[in-house]
């Protein structure tokens, strides 16, 4: 039987950096995404292959395995490894191609897209919803959310424990804002773990624009190995009940974190609900001050696309994701969006004509959350284009 599935992006409204420390944040699905079709293989392997890159990943089912091909092969391995691992019964293989949407090192969480829609289609493949084990590890979609991300992390999971992972430490903001977003609503989740706190309407007539930068979003070496130094500092300090005095070196960066988790956040679903926009402005423009001023993980790029999208006329406007580069939202009317996003696009291409060949757009709305669609006995194996 060939199952094919959907598995979309993700956009973080406001929340920066705070999942890693049981904050909250409000995001949504993207209607750009990663489309797969996955047929069950005798064999124990996962065998990925990317309809456009032309590449293909074969990593044997085992908890031991390795992989030293194509980089992103490292994400099928780290599926292979854990599921293999915590689910020994789970022996056979998938074989899945798929063709994405999404921009890679760009904010919209390619990366645990990957991962979430690899780990459901071979979950589906051994049939583990039946499976007792199974249903006792992720009886919910959070749950399921929460060991995917895990997957991907390197991070224990109840009672299984860490492997070693591929991603950035994080409190699995991405995973369950693509396994749990609901279409045309935005989600409000804490994390730590996380948690639906509630969902809320996006405005029927407005769109989000999506600019990306076209400077990769930095995961890897220095850049990640400064990101976990501040997210595990940030989670032993939150650990401890964040006392009222936080060490000097987090001091600013505490303070950024209660006023996302406590004021930005609620109050941008506040006044969406509301249809304050003018509010959702005045407290996006806020969270993306602190980006620039306390996080530091803002580039010139995307500081200009969220000032650019501002004087276009855009409700609110900010950069998302882990910084050093990515991608930056904005709120605009339906009517018009492609006029808006013309002159976002030349008034950037003005200032920084170098990322002409790597910065891209796009017109999205809130979207559903990974799903499967209808499956085929019969098929050619190919996704949908």
């Amino acid at each position: 039987m060939i199952r094919r599935y959907v598995v979309p992006g993700r956009v973080e409204l406001v929340g920066k950096h705070v999942d890693y420390a049981g904050g909250r944040s409000l995001t949504c699905a993207t209607e750009a995404a990663i489309h797969l079709s996955a047929e069950p293989l005798a064999d124990p392997v996962i065998r990925v292959r990317d309809a456009r890159l032309r590449t293909v990943v074969t990593v044997p089912l085992a908890a031991n395995a390795t992989w030293a091909g194509a980089r992103w092969g490292v994400y099928v391995l780290a599926v292979a490894r854990r599921i293999a691992r915590d689910f020994p019964r789970a022996r056979r293989g998938v074989e899945i191609v798929l063709r994405s949407e999404l921009p890679s090192s760009a904010g919209l969480s390619s990366s645990s897209a990957l991962v979430v829609a690899i780990a459901q289609a071979l979950a589906d493949a051994n049939d583990l919803e039946g499976d007792a084990a199974w249903r006792a590890a992720v009886p919910t979609a959070v749950a399921r959310a929460e060991y995917f991300a895990a997957m991907e992390t390197g991070a224990a999971f109840g009672d299984f424990a860490g492997d070693g992972g591929v991603g950035v430490r994080g409190g699995a903001q991405d995973p369950v804002a693509i396994v749990c977003a609901r279409e045309g609503e935005v989600g409000q989740f804490r994390y730590l773990p996380p948690r639906i706190e509630r969902f809320v309407r996006w405005p029927d007539e407005y769109a989000l624009a999506i600019a990306v930068s076209g400077v990769h979003a930095a995961k890897r070496g220095n850049a990640r190995d400064a990101y976990h130094r501040l997210s595990d500092a940030m989670r032993v300090f939150a650990g401890s009940g964040m006392p009222t005095a936080p060490p000097p070196e987090l001091a600013e960066r505490v303070a950024q974190f209660h006023e996302e988790t406590d004021f930005i956040v609620p109050g941008v679903a506040d006044a969406l609900q509301g249809r304050d926009f003018a509010a959702v402005g005045r407290l996006v423009d806020r969270s993306q001050a602190l980006a620039e001023r306390v996080l530091g993980n803002q580039v010139p790029e995307t500081i200009r696309l969220a000032r650019l999208a501002r004087a276009h006329g855009a409700l609110a406007a900010s950069a998302f994701g882990a910084g050093f580069g990515g991608a930056v939202w904005a709120m605009i009317p339906r009517e018009g969006a492609d006029t808006f996003v013309a002159s976002w696009r030349e008034g950037y291409l003005h200032d920084f004509p170098e990322r002409h060949l790597r910065a891209r757009w796009l017109v999205t709305r809130p979207a559903a959350p990974a799903r499967q669609l209808e499956s085929h006995d019969t098929g050619s194996g190919e996704p949908r284009p």
